[in-house]
Parts: C-alpha cells; sequence; structure tokens
C-alpha cells in the first residue's frame, strides 16, 4: 500500500509540472527567457499587448527606446540588443547594404499608407494642369511619393524606377504638375500654398489629420509593390532561426495586437502578415 501511495504522489507531482510547463517556456527548462527588442517610440498599444502574452510563455520582453534611426540596427549589430522593431524593409536593406552588417528580418508588423492631402480638392481628379504637389525630398520617401502619384494614375515612371530615384525618372507628365520636393515635416505645413500634398502616415498623425479617413488617395495595403515599405522585426543573421525570437513574431501577428494597432492609429496604421518568401525576397532584391 505505502508503494502505491508513493507512485501516485509521483504521477500527481508529474503532472503538476507538465502543467506548470504547459505554456512553454522558451528555453525548456522553466527558466524566463529575457529579450531585448529595440524600438523607435515604446508608447504603441501593442507592447503591452505583447509582453503579456510573451510572459505567459516564459519571456520577459524588454523594449530598449531609441531616438534615432541608425541607432537601433548598430546594436542589434554589436549584440547589444535581441531583435528590434521600428523600421521598413527599404530602410533596413539599405542600411545592411551600406553597413555591411549581417543582419535579417524575421518578421513582418505593420503597415502605415502614405497619402495625398488636400485642402483645396476632395479626389485626384479634380486636379488641374500645372498644379504643384508637395512632396518628401529624403531618397526613400520621395521615391515612395512618386510611386503613389503613378498608383494614383497622375504620372508615369521609367521602367527602371528604383525605389530610391527621383523626378527625373518621372517618363510621362501629363497634368505637368509641379512637384516641390521639401523636408517630410514641412509638407503638411504648405498645404495652403499647394493643390495636394503628400504626407507620411506619421507626419500627417501629427498633423492632426485621420490618415484613414483624410487622405484623397493612400497605398492599398493589399498591393505587392508597397512590401518595401512594410514594417519588420529584425535579428542578427545566426539568430534568424531562433525559436524564441520566431515564437515573439507569432505572437505580434495575432489579431489581438492587430486590433490594437488599428484601434490605436484610427486605422491609419494595420498589421501584415508577409510570408517568409514574400519578406526575404523583398529585402534580398533591395540589397542588390
Amino acid at each position: 500500500m505505502k508503494r502505491v501511495w508513493i507512485l501516485a504522489i509521483a504521477l500527481i507531482a508529474s503532472l503538476a509540472l507538465a502543467a506548470c510547463g504547459g505554456a512553454g517556456a522558451s528555453n525548456g527548462d522553466g527558466e524566463t527567457v529575457k529579450v531585448k527588442i529595440g524600438v523607435n517610440g515604446s508608447d504603441g498599444a501593442q507592447w503591452p499587448i505583447l509582453k503579456e502574452k510573451a510572459a505567459k510563455e516564459g519571456i520577459e520582453i524588454e523594449l530598449v527606446e531609441f531616438a534615432d534611426y541608425t541607432l537601433p540596427n548598430n546594436a542589434l549589430a554589436q549584440g547589444d540588443i535581441d531583435l528590434n522593431a521600428f523600421q521598413t524593409i527599404a530602410f533596413f536593406a539599405q542600411y545592411v547594404k551600406e553597413s555591411g552588417n549581417d543582419l535579417e528580418p524575421i518578421g513582418s508588423t505593420v503597415f502605415a499608407p502614405m497619402g495625398l492631402y488636400s485642402e483645396k480638392i476632395k479626389d485626384v481628379s479634380e486636379l488641374k494642369q500645372g498644379d504643384k504637389i508637395a512632396i518628401p525630398d529624403d531618397p526613400t520617401n520621395q521615391a515612395r511619393a512618386l510611386l503613389l502619384l503613378e498608383s494614383a494614375g497622375l504620372i508615369t515612371l521609367a521602367d527602371d524606377f528604383g525605389l530610391f530615384d527621383d523626378p527625373s525618372k518621372i517618363a510621362e507628365n501629363k497634368l505637368d504638375l509641379e512637384l516641390l520636393p521639401m523636408t517630410a515635416q514641412q509638407t503638411p505645413r504648405v498645404l495652403p500654398d499647394v493643390a495636394a500634398s503628400v504626407i507620411n502616415n506619421g507626419i500627417a498623425g501629427q498633423a492632426g489629420f485621420s490618415p484613414a479617413e483624410d487622405a484623397i488617395f493612400k497605398e492599398d495595403e493589399t498591393n505587392e509593390d508597397v512590401h518595401p515599405y512594410v514594417n519588420i522585426i529584425a535579428a542578427s543573421a545566426e539568430d534568424k532561426d531562433n525559436e524564441t525570437y520566431k515564437r515573439i513574431v507569432e505572437l505580434y501577428q495575432e489579431e489581438d495586437v492587430a486590433k490594437a494597432i488599428t484601434d490605436d492609429t484610427n486605422g491609419g496604421s494595420v498589421l501584415i502578415k508577409l510570408t517568409q518568401d514574400q519578406l526575404v525576397g523583398t529585402f534580398e532584391d533591395l540589397k542588390k
């Protein structure tokens, strides 16, 4: 009888341990794994949700905030952080190409559509011959603005147009629109003086616009042409298959996080789940 009780107690103990480890502490031995993620602004509504979900699986996420767009990649390359989540594929590919650091995208996060805004018209069809349109002047956003104007049917770009090209690659401009490059922060401020202005999603929000409602034309997240402008989670190349990091990507891409992002930005940003082939393919194409 004593032997039976000992076996029973052992069985109950083993079941209890299995139940405690059911959430799957990510290192397999029940200990919490700490992961530092570099961000540029940690006030997004998605982060508390992600941290709580990860904690239930034995993953403690620490957000490390940076005020510069280059520092989070440098910190990742130097091993000061484990992941970062703040940039588009296009920006990341350019950084990797120029720096030579061995980093990889491991998951997609959000897409913040760039839009065309106006105080004078309500539809792109109302633009007239010779109208002025403000566009950002930094290479990435200027090229993106030109692609937006092409998708709106206002201009045609050369077949060899690249993601860092400028207005010299416009092949056709039927309305002879006058494009005015300027710093991105100025694009909303000049609206009284131009027919329309191409404004970054974040800057539009800062200027009091609702990107989902106020843009007269905006990028379509279902179009593959916008993949370079999808934001990502990045890791060092040696960690691209790390199971803990891949699990963080999976948790980020769940519906509760998607809803938090949409609600937090009033529909201005949406969660996008690119396949691994789409993610890596876009990254490798942009590095060439």
